[in-house]
């Protein structure tokens, strides 16, 4: 037993780094699959993965989350924006412009971290389920305050520890689209294991799985007034209610999964997965059970196409979120290279 659970949920990484972990499956990107990752950089060509971070636009996509906002800083009582610095001295010719911003860290293109999402679990075995995070951090204790109090920060598993380990490895990317187009379609274990056998692709453990569904490339072509209902009708979603697709997810060793869409799976969903109702059961098999960061509503459409045009399937994937302590989420602007 250690210090916060005397049970751990079946199928999990707890502990397998340390009764203290907070990096989860980030342990598996070692020196030697990085080294890996950057063999795969053939033709020296870059990749901006990001999205404009103002967009989707609106809130419509997802109500609780809205665009960033620039705010100004203040010098005294002027805005310090196309501010003139006035020393009264000879010659000072110095304009200087600085500004505040809101960001919601889940708006656009971003990582989840490891307690961004929990569950109720029978930690420590007194026969109560009770809510827990990846290896048994706690709300209140660890996360936040009492649940429902509204105190915000992650004394443990915050982005920063992902941030830490500089998120470099071996992309493996699966287009999805290609085969699928604009279909809203679940794709369960078997539709992907088809997939990977048409496009002779294959995951190995500490590889990052990133999934080109063409929902990012919709998102752009609407230029920031989105069509929700038609976005959450279209393009593949993982089918987190199979448990063929949960195990894969467990044998392979991916230390990441990565999507274009918002949520990898379907956010709207609901029903029983692994001995309880879930929501979002990709995210709670993942973060909570394996550490599994997940990446979201990244900008794969070009990479994708480029390496589908070539034949290829792996790249190297650098992609570390902001180093913001005690933060859930944060926005990334990954890169990817081949």
């Amino acid at each position: 037993m250690t210090t916060r659970w005397k049970n751990r949920p079946e199928g999990s990484t707890w502990g397998d780094w340390g009764d203290d972990d907070q990096k989860g499956r980030m342990n598996l990107l070692t020196p030697e699959r990085v080294k890996a990752a950057v063999a795969e950089v053939k033709d020296g060509r870059s990749f901006c993965l990001s999205l404009p971070l103002d967009l989707p636009g609106g809130n419509a996509v997802n109500p609780k989350r809205h665009p960033p906002q620039l705010n100004p800083v203040f010098v005294g009582d002027d805005v310090y924006f196309n501010y003139v610095w006035d020393t009264h001295k000879p010659g000072d010719m110095d304009v200087s412009c600085d500004e505040a911003i809101t960001l919601y860290s889940q708006y656009s293109t971003q990582w989840d971290s490891l307690c961004h999402m929990g569950s109720k679990f029978d930690a420590d075995g007194d026969g109560v389920p009770e809510p827990v995070y990846y290896n048994g951090f706690r709300p209140g204790e660890h996360v936040g305050g009492t649940p429902g109090d509204g105190q915000l920060g992650a004394r443990a598993l915050g982005i920063e520890n992902m941030a830490e380990t500089c998120v470099q490895g071996r992309g493996v990317m699966v287009n999805l689209h290609a085969h699928f187009g604009d279909e809203r379609v679940a794709i369960g274990f078997d539709k992907l294991m088809e997939v990977f056998s048409k496009d002779g692709i294959e995951v190995e453990e500490g590889d990052m799985l990133t999934l080109f569904t063409g929902w990012g490339d919709m998102i752009l072509s609407m230029g920031g007034d989105p069509d929700a209902e038609k976005l959450h009708n279209s393009c593949a979603v993982l089918d987190g209610y199979d448990d063929k697709l949960l195990q894969w997810i467990t044998n392979s060793g991916l230390s990441v999964i990565v999507s274009d869409n918002m949520a990898v799976e379907n956010s709207h969903g609901d029903g029983d997965t692994q001995g309880g109702r879930s929501h979002l059961p990709i995210h709670r098999h993942c973060l909570f059970r394996l550490g599994v960061h997940l990446g979201e509503l990244f900008n794969l459409g070009e990479l994708a196409t480029e390496l589908r045009r070539q034949n290829r399937f792996r790249y190297l994937l650098t992609a570390p979120p902001l180093r913001m302590p005690g933060a859930v989420g944060s926005p990334v602007t990954p890169i990817g290279t081949i």
